[in-house]
C-alpha cells in the first residue's frame, strides 16, 4: 500500500490517517515528491518580475477559434469528446454526460481584480456555458477556482460538483445544492459514470494564512465509452505509475505543460512539457492533451514554446508525437476508446 492510500475497507477514523493528512491538520504531498530549491532571493526576483515586467505575448494566428466555429464544433460534438476552453478548463462529453473542469473563465487570476490577466479570452464565457452534469475542481488557486465564474454559473441547483477535501464551502456559500468532497482514492458513481479523486503533487493557498488547509487532486473519469485522466496542477512523481496500474489505461490524459519556469520554484508544483509526457506514460494514457498554457502569463517562459517541446518529447520518449495533442482554444476533438 502506498502512503496516502487508506486501507481497503478501513475508514480513516478507525486507523491512522493517510500520510497526506498532516499532523497539524494541513495537507501535504506524498513522500519523495519533488520540492523547490529556490532561495528567498529567488522568490523575490520572481515575484518582482511578475509584478513589474510581464507583458502579454504575441499570440500566433489560429491559436483561438472564432466564436461561430466554437459553437459549431460544440453542436457537432459526440461522445466521447473534449473541448478546450483555455488553461485547464475543458468540457468533456462521456457516457451521455457533460463534465466541466477547473472553470477559470474570468479575466484575472487573483482577488479584487489583482493578479495575472488573460491575454486571450476563454472560448466561452460563463453565460455561454451549457448546463453541465458534473463540475470538477482540482484545487483552490485562482487560475483554477474562479469566484466570478462560480458565482455567475446559472445551473447551481442541478450540477453535481466534486472537489477535494475542504473546498465544498466555497460552493455551498454561493448557492450550489449538490457538492461532494472527496479524499484521494475515493470515488463517486452515478448511472455508469465514475469520478475518482486521485493524488497530485501541488499545494493549496488562496489567502494569507490558509496554505494547505484544503486538498489538491487529479481525477479519473470513466464511462462505457472512455477513460480520461485530468491532472489538475501537478509536478511529476513516481506514484503516477500506481494511478495508471489501478485506474488506467486511459484513452486520454489532460496534463499541464506550461508555467514551469523558474525550475527552482516550479519543479515542486508544475511539470515541464517533457515531464508531462513521462506522466502520461506512467498513468498509461494512449494519448495526451497539453493544457495550462497559452492563456495567462503565470511564469516568465515563452508560453508558446511548450507545445513544440511537448511533441518533441513525445517523439523522443517513444510515446509518439501524434499521440501528444495540443488544441486551439475552443477546439473540440473526439477520441475513440482504445483496446486495452
Amino acid at each position: 500500500m502506498m502512503p496516502g492510500q487508506p486501507n481497503a475497507g478501513t475508514s480513516m477514523t478507525a486507523s491512522a490517517p493517510p500520510f497526506h493528512h498532516g499532523p497539524d491538520g494541513r495537507f501535504r504531498n506524498l513522500p519523495c515528491s519533488p520540492t523547490g530549491t529556490a532561495s528567498r532571493t529567488d522568490m523575490f526576483r520572481f515575484l518582482f518580475r511578475q509584478m513589474t515586467s510581464v507583458r502579454a505575448p504575441c499570440v500566433p494566428t489560429g491559436h483561438t477559434l472564432d466564436k461561430p466555429e466554437v459553437h459549431a464544433q460544440l453542436a457537432a460534438a459526440g461522445n466521447p469528446s473534449v473541448t478546450w476552453l483555455g488553461h485547464a478548463a475543458f468540457l468533456i462529453r462521456m457516457g451521455g454526460r457533460t463534465l466541466l473542469t477547473d472553470p477559470f473563465l474570468g479575466d484575472v487570476a487573483g482577488p479584487f481584480g489583482l493578479g495575472p490577466r488573460r491575454y486571450v479570452p476563454p472560448a466561452l464565457r460563463v453565460d455561454e456555458l451549457p448546463e453541465v452534469d458534473v463540475m470538477l475542481v482540482s484545487h483552490v488557486h485562482y487560475d483554477h477556482l474562479d469566484a466570478t465564474t462560480i458565482s455567475a454559473y446559472p445551473y447551481k441547483e442541478s450540477t453535481q460538483v466534486i472537489v477535494p477535501l475542504g473546498v465544498a464551502p466555497f460552493f455551498t456559500r454561493r448557492g450550489y445544492r449538490h457538492v461532494l468532497e472527496r479524499d484521494w482514492w475515493q470515488a463517486w458513481n452515478d448511472g455508469g459514470l465514475s469520478v475518482t479523486t486521485l493524488p497530485a503533487v501541488h499545494f493549496a493557498k488562496r489567502g494569507m494564512f490558509d496554505r494547505n488547509r484544503t486538498l489538491w487532486a487529479s481525477f479519473a473519469i470513466t464511462s462505457g465509452d472512455g477513460r480520461v485522466w485530468f491532472s489538475g496542477d501537478t509536478a511529476p512523481a513516481d506514484f503516477f505509475a500506481d494511478v495508471g496500474a489501478r485506474h488506467g489505461p486511459f484513452d486520454l490524459a489532460l496534463i499541464g505543460i506550461g508555467s514551469y519556469e523558474p525550475r527552482s520554484i516550479m519543479r515542486a508544483v508544475h511539470a515541464t512539457p517533457e515531464e508531462a509526457v513521462d506522466i502520461a506514460r506512467k498513468v498509461r494514457a494512449h494519448r495526451t492533451i497539453g493544457m495550462h498554457w497559452g492563456t495567462i502569463m503565470l511564469t516568465p517562459e515563452d508560453p508558446f514554446e511548450a507545445p513544440e517541446r511537448f511533441r518533441q518529447a513525445a517523439a523522443e520518449q517513444g510515446y509518439g508525437a501524434d499521440n501528444a495533442w495540443t488544441l486551439r482554444i475552443g477546439e473540440t476533438r473526439g477520441f475513440h476508446r482504445e483496446a486495452n
